[in-house]
């Protein structure tokens, strides 16, 4: 009983003594911490998750030669379009200007493959892709399928970061689940959310639907990513 209490003891002495060292680090040199893969210990977050994936999400920039760009939303208000008088058009756009549209994709594969959505590059003309480390290249439409909205394009630069397809079968109603994009060009966003349920068809999205639901929010610009 004696040897019992010395060992405990001694143990308990022993953790305080780590956990001191432990602070003492942390405060005084994160930078040993880090050097050992204990800088991130006692941080919460996905943090980790982010930096694994956020290199592959990319920004997707088209354009459409001769597609006619939106109207002014602005001038279609009655209240506004009554100080113009009835007979005023809308000549803040012109149908010979190129239309633009943003949107993110993920690369998957390290020889350039991007899968986004295909309403994304529907009908684009050109296709631009700006990556995380700030490259930007021209992409071919691999191909596209409307009736999935999905789309693979494909860029040919090195060293190119990926992102791995997870297992369905593994996804559980209640995982956590992180919405990562790249919308209009500013920068990589991350929502956060569960996945709410699998299987999700029947909805009037797509005439192939077999949907993962989530109550992440999904940013303007982030379709594709």
């Amino acid at each position: 009983m004696v040897m019992f209490k010395k060992l405990w003891l001694t143990f308990t002495q022993a953790v305080v003594l780590l956990l001191a060292c432990f602070f003492i680090a942390k405060v005084l040199r994160p930078e040993w911490l880090h050097s050992v893969g204990l800088g991130s210990l006692g941080v919460p977050g996905y943090r980790a998750a982010v930096e694994t994936a956020m290199p592959a999400v990319v920004n997707i920039f088209t354009t459409q030669k001769n597609a006619e760009a939106p109207k002014n939303p602005f001038f279609d208000d009655p209240d506004i379009r009554k100080f113009f008088g009835e007979d005023f058009e809308d000549n803040t756009t012109k149908e010979d200007e190129p239309a633009s549209s943003l949107g993110s994709g993920v690369i998957v594969d390290a020889a350039g493959y991007i899968v986004t959505n295909e309403h994304v590059v529907e009908g684009a003309d050109e296709i631009v892709v700006g990556l995380f480390d700030g490259r930007t290249a021209k992409a071919s439409l691999v191909g596209a399928d409307p009736e999935t909205d999905l789309a693979v394009l494909k860029i040919n630069l090195e060293a190119l970061p990926t992102i791995v397809f997870a297992q369905e079968e593994n996804t559980r109603v209640g995982d956590v689940v992180l919405a990562m994009g790249n919308p209009f060009g500013v920068g990589q966003t991350v929502t956060m959310g569960i996945v709410s349920a699998m299987g999700r068809n029947q909805v009037g999205i797509k005439t192939f639907e077999n949907f993962i639901q989530t109550d992440a929010a999904i940013n303007p610009g982030n379709s594709g990513g």
